[in-house]
């Protein structure tokens, strides 16, 4: 007889093989919907489809409550105050991180993305799909928030009360506070990880009531 080497469970190289491709078929064998999973399956950690659509849901209502407090307050300041505006703003970010924060680390932000793709060694190849997400819930929200406010026009938008200089000056200190703090209450392993919700939103707080 011909010997015929087997794998330890009794099947032949070649059976296994054939096996193998059968559970696993080629991308370039399959229809285009189920190359797309194939290939999201290949490159992407698992996982990925939950952090995209936690990004969509935090950014939405994100911007939801946020502009929604603010053209409330634009349009009659005794309903909400600027202050009132400014704690919203920074309750809702702590709300958005202990919610989704466990699952896509709750970024809310383009910028932030791609501060912790640059700096913190998150995935750039996970950037665009973040940064499409987080697009995709903000303008849900803006068009959703144009349904429900009307007659008011300006929904939460903001413009410089000065000079343009004074106005990018200040972005650039209140940008910088933000993501210091994110970025150390968030990835620091010696800080105190259960706060960083409490801190991020805080910082979002004291910026909005300074430079709001």
């Amino acid at each position: 007889m011909d010997s015929i080497e087997q794998s330890p469970r009794g099947l032949t190289n070649d059976h296994r093989n054939e096996l193998t491709s059968s559970l696993n078929p080629k991308p370039q064998s399959l229809g285009f919907s189920a190359r797309f999973w194939a290939v999201y399956r290949e490159h992407f950690q698992p996982g990925l489809f939950r952090k995209i659509l936690s990004e969509v849901v935090a950014t939405f209502l994100l911007v939801f409550i946020t502009c929604a407090a603010a053209a409330i307050n634009g349009s009659d300041e005794r309903r909400i105050s600027q202050l009132g505006a400014s704690i919203a703003g920074g309750l809702i970010v702590t709300v958005m991180i202990y919610s989704v924060g466990h699952i896509s680390g709750a970024h809310m932000n383009p910028a932030v993305t791609i501060g912790f793709a640059t700096f913190l060694r998150f995935p750039w190849k996970q950037v665009p799909f973040y940064a499409l997400a987080q697009f995709t819930g903000a303008i849900s929200a803006a068009f959703t928030l144009r349904a429900l406010l009307d007659p008011i026009h300006r929904i939460g938008t903001t413009t410089p009360s000065g000079s343009d200089t004074r106005a990018l000056v200040m972005e650039i200190v209140v940008t910088f506070n933000m993501m210091f703090v994110t970025s150390a209450v968030a990835t620091d392993a010696k800080a105190v990880g259960e706060l960083a919700g409490l801190a991020v939103g805080s910082a979002v707080c004291i910026t909005s009531i300074v430079a709001g």
